[in-house]
């Protein structure tokens, strides 16, 4: 009898491996650096081991319950017969017809009160536009501009933050050129997008017709699109960095990438380019969000027009003039996800100084009193439990600013008067502090404020933390790269902040809490096999199951990884022996998995 598709969640590299599809996504970036062309690409996008793969990915992601317009879930498929589900997909991919896409409204995150349009696949066409990504994905990552941040793998914020910081500090770059897209997700044209994936060597034609029907989808209620990448789709992020690569290269071209004639070896690049009449610019982009740094107001101007042009005419692409701009960077901020940043003097030169920005400020402080809102109709440790959380995750977003104190400071005067009055009742001064609170918040000596037996994290408790900007080395694609990726989480602090922003819902706070003093205690590793825990691939495991009498406490509860937890678990010969072999146990792992395998009524092995 075959496995169901109920596959635990693990992490993206170990899913890769697992399915045996990273050598081949290992391949696919290779060749597209070395500029092959790819013709036949569909026969790895629909391979059973890359459809199972999808699915994992997709059943790992908080989207995977959300619904589309044929009203399923993720759910519909976890009991489906393996065979079964990947013939599905596979006729679904030969004559593909994509179901309407539903859709949803949302709030944008600057605080106004305008709406993004998300579009909604239904989950068989998410899947396969997971099937689609994976695969194009590499390939695209070979030739993206390596100063575009958003929706790339391994790349966040703080590196597009951290690479503006550079270019004001280091390279001196203090005036800012703002270019603000009209609509850019709505306005992208289709016939031009399929051309730039010719470009750069996607020209399977079957895949193509693919993702034109998927442009295509019907949006309900609003008929079939004829532009733009719906936003919500799983694709869409990938395409929309294909639309503007072409534009990173042009503008890089214009100096950063410009082949001079004066000849230079090693480092001496810049020095050549300086013998030029061209002027110095650099450019840093996440997403459609972009910014060009310069030198000097004329040369602003000058890329200024010339981008608002370029973008017409190539991409017919129009710029919104109210939002789009030109900022001295020694006399007022710009602002760039969530911060705001300018040059102040010190000691005889101009440096970075940065905050948050003026609606980050108030979201934030918004977000943390409707929490405390629902903790005075509702008190109970889990809403307290979700308002650390949250200040947790303000904390960690915002701490790269350089007086990011001052702004925290400013929100917990305004947000504790709120906190101190609606929740008077039931504050209390005793200490209730945990592992994880001592040590990320021990050093702070303020008053301390318990709810319902968990201690709040101190909301002024954030300090600048520096950081690195991206290593180029990193890469998903390549040994070296991969390499680099688990070099930089080790440790297991990341495994903290992962826990304490994934709270459950239908967990206790008990479980909640002892799940990371637990994480600490074995210092992110594995009790079987000793090797480092990592994110969606480490479960946590009650000895004796709560059916059977267990409970959350401290002593009844072990981290472990994905296959210790299914070896654990199983009955059948077949599946024990795979995952035997997967994991190469020695005496002492054995002997360990057989105790936990009798506390859940399993024969020892």
């Amino acid at each position: 009898m075959k496995e169901s598709l109920k596959l635990e969640k693990r992490q993206l590299l170990r899913n890769n491996e697992y399915y045996t599809m990273q050598s081949i996504f290992d391949n696919l970036y290779n060749e597209s650096c070395n500029n092959k062309k790819f013709t036949k690409l569909m026969k790895h996008i629909n391979s059973e081991n890359n459809i199972l793969l999808a699915y994992r990915n997709i059943k790992k992601n908080k989207g995977s319950t959300t619904v589309g317009t044929d009203n399923l879930d993720i759910n519909y498929f976890k009991n489906m017969d393996t065979d079964k589900f990947v013939t599905r997909i596979q006729n679904k991919l030969s004559n593909y017809m994509p179901k309407s896409v539903r859709r949803v409204e949302i709030p944008k995150h600057n605080g106004s009160i305008e709406t993004r349009p998300l579009g909604i696949p239904c989950m068989e066409d998410r899947i396969i536009q997971q099937c689609i990504k994976q695969v194009l994905e590499p390939i695209c990552e070979a030739k993206f501009h390596k100063h575009s941040y958003g929706f790339r793998p391994n790349r966040a914020t703080r590196h597009a933050i951290s690479r503006c910081m550079k270019l004001m500090n280091q390279s001196k770059l203090h005036y800012v050129v703002d270019i603000d897209i009209k609509g850019f997700f709505d306005n992208v044209n289709h016939s031009k997008l399929k051309k730039q994936m010719w470009n750069i060597g996607i020209q399977d034609k079957n895949l193509i017709s693919i993702i034109g029907k998927i442009l295509k989808s019907e949006v309900e209620g609003e008929g079939i699109p004829t532009k733009g990448t719906p936003q919500g789709g799983i694709i869409s992020p990938l395409l929309s960095n294909i639309v503007l690569n072409e534009l990173d290269w042009w503008i890089s071209s214009q100096w950063e990438t410009f082949d001079t004639k004066y000849k230079y070896s090693g480092t001496g690049r810049y020095k050549a380019q300086k013998k030029t009449n061209l002027k110095e610019i650099r450019s840093v982009r996440y997403a459609d969000d972009f910014k060009i740094f310069c030198r000097d107001y004329k040369t602003a101007q000058k890329i200024y027009s010339a981008t608002k042009l370029w973008l017409k005419e190539r991409l017919n692409l129009d710029v919104s003039l109210d939002k789009s701009k030109i900022t001295n960077l020694r006399r007022n901020y710009t602002e760039y996800l969530g911060f705001k940043l300018m040059v102040k003097p010190k000691s005889k030169k101009y440096v970075c100084y940065s905050r948050m920005s003026n609606n980050a400020k108030k979201n934030t402080i918004n977000k943390l009193k409707e929490q405390i809102r629902k903790i005075q109709k509702r008190a109970n440790n889990k809403e307290v439990v979700r308002l650390n959380s949250i200040i947790l995750g303000s904390h960690n977003y915002y701490n790269n600013a350089t007086h990011i104190v001052l702004d925290f400071s400013e929100i917990n005067f305004l947000v504790t008067r709120t906190l101190d009055i609606r929740l008077r009742r039931w504050i209390t001064n005793k200490p209730n502090v945990s592992e994880t609170y001592n040590r990320l918040y021990g050093n702070y000596n303020g008053k301390i404020r318990t709810i319902k037996g968990v201690t709040i994290f101190p909301i002024y408790g954030c300090k600048t933390k520096h950081i690195m900007s991206f290593c180029q080395d990193i890469c998903n694609y390549t040994k070296q790269g991969r390499v680099k990726i688990h070099e930089s989480l080790k440790g297991y602090k990341h495994l903290i902040n992962y826990l304490l922003r994934t709270t459950n819902g239908s967990n206790t706070a008990e479980f909640d809490d002892n799940r990371i003093s637990l994480i600490a205690g074995q210092q992110g590793k594995c009790y079987i096999t000793g090797m480092d825990l990592e994110i969606d691939n480490m479960q946590c495991h009650h000895k004796i199951p709560k059916e059977l009498g267990g409970t959350d406490e401290y002593k009844n509860l072990v981290w472990i990884g994905y296959e210790v937890h299914k070896l654990i678990h199983a009955t059948k010969q077949d599946t024990i022996n795979r995952y035997i072999g997967l994991l190469s146990l020695d005496e002492k792992g054995l002997k360990r998995v057989n105790s936990l395998r009798e506390l859940v009524g399993n024969s020892v092995i």
